[in-house]
């Protein structure tokens, strides 16, 4: 009888093992296949020794260069990146272990990705001073660049930009589910690369108006290797604040907060938690005026996080105007002037 229960429990294990590995197996040729059919737009450079994926649409003065918030690759700027251009150079990038730009090692902290951006404008040949936009985390990583190469910025562009040590700030039942999504990372993760989540029909989403990178979208769903780059950033979030804390003012640089509407409540948080949050993270974003005496800052009405995708025709007239009193040499900013919502 033992005999029979060990052989058996072997079995099992085997075909387990056996099917995790088919599942393995699977889910990389999906992504191979996938992404060789994809063709993604943009050049690849060497920084560091690492690839680094970059995309530039359009001709002009100065330039923009857009960075994505946690997760995301150069895609999620398909509805602003295409109207910028219309106007001068734009380019977007896929931070260290997203998208096509390969994973570098040690922390992903906000000087890191900072200095790694700035080798990657460099290679690129981006001419400088250019306006640097950035979403939610890269909030951090603008201030980073600002305090680290100041020379090289025509403006500053928050689009709903985290602030330094936020999460001290923030309800802390908030934190707890942040927490509680980073402790889980690691079995998605395991899933992912098991060909769990593809067999489920979770790989092939696109969302709604992104059709056109649909392909490149579909490629970059299910690879396992992107939460390394996750767990680095979020690993590296107090490290980043830390370091961005005592960033600025910036007298002489122009900087364009642009955040989300308070009344937008996520739907998968608690009324009560994102409700509290809400005040939290309204207040958090009027400090942000502070960097410069030449800031203004728009509540864009309607909008929750992604503005760029939820109102992308107010960031592209916004940016827009922005460019074009730059390109006259007189951004028409004061700290002083109260905030607006349109």
């Amino acid at each position: 009888m033992r005999k029979a229960l060990v052989m058996t429990a072997f079995s099992i294990l085997s075909l387990t093992i056996l099917l995790l590995a088919a599942g393995a197996t699977y889910n990389r040729l999906a992504l191979s296949r996938q992404r060789a059919a994809a063709h993604a737009p943009g050049e690849i450079y060497k920084v560091g020794g690492y690839d680094a994926h970059v995309h530039c649409l359009g001709t002009g003065s100065p330039a923009i260069v857009l960075s994505t918030g946690l997760g995301d690759d150069f895609t999620t700027w398909l509805k602003v990146q295409p109207a910028l251009a219309k106007v001068t150079r734009v380019c977007s990038f896929d931070r260290s272990g997203f998208g096509l730009s390969q994973m570098t090692p040690g922390p992903h902290d906000a000087d890191t990705l900072a200095a790694q951006l700035h080798d990657l404008v460099g290679a690129a040949g981006i001419d400088k001073p250019f306006v640097l936009i950035g979403h939610s985390i890269s909030g951090l990583y603008l201030r980073s660049y600002a305090r680290q190469y100041t020379s090289d910025l025509a403006a500053l562009v928050f689009i709903d930009g985290a602030t330094p040590l936020q999460d001290d700030r923030v309800p802390k039942s908030l934190v707890a589910i942040q927490d509680g999504q980073r402790a889980r990372m690691p079995w998605q993760k395991f899933l992912m690369t098991v060909g769990w989540y593809r067999l489920h029909g979770d790989c092939s989403s696109v969302p709604p108006g992104f059709g056109a990178y649909g392909q490149i979208i579909q490629a970059n769903n299910c690879d396992p290797a992107q939460f390394d780059a996750l767990e680095a950033e979020l690993d590296a979030v107090r490290q980043s604040g830390e370091e961005t804390r005592h960033v600025g003012p910036f007298p002489g640089l122009p900087v364009l907060i642009l955040s989300r509407d308070p009344a937008s409540m996520p739907p998968n948080w608690p009324a009560d938690v994102a409700k509290a949050n809400s005040l939290v993270w309204d207040q958090m974003q009027e400090e942000s005026k502070q960097l410069s005496p030449l800031s203004r800052r728009v509540i864009a009405k309607g909008s929750d996080h992604y503005i760029h995708v939820d109102r992308p025709e107010l960031v592209v007239r916004e940016v827009t105007s922005l460019v074009e009193a730059l390109r006259q040499g007189k951004v028409a900013y004061s700290q002083n002037e109260p905030t607006v919502e349109e």
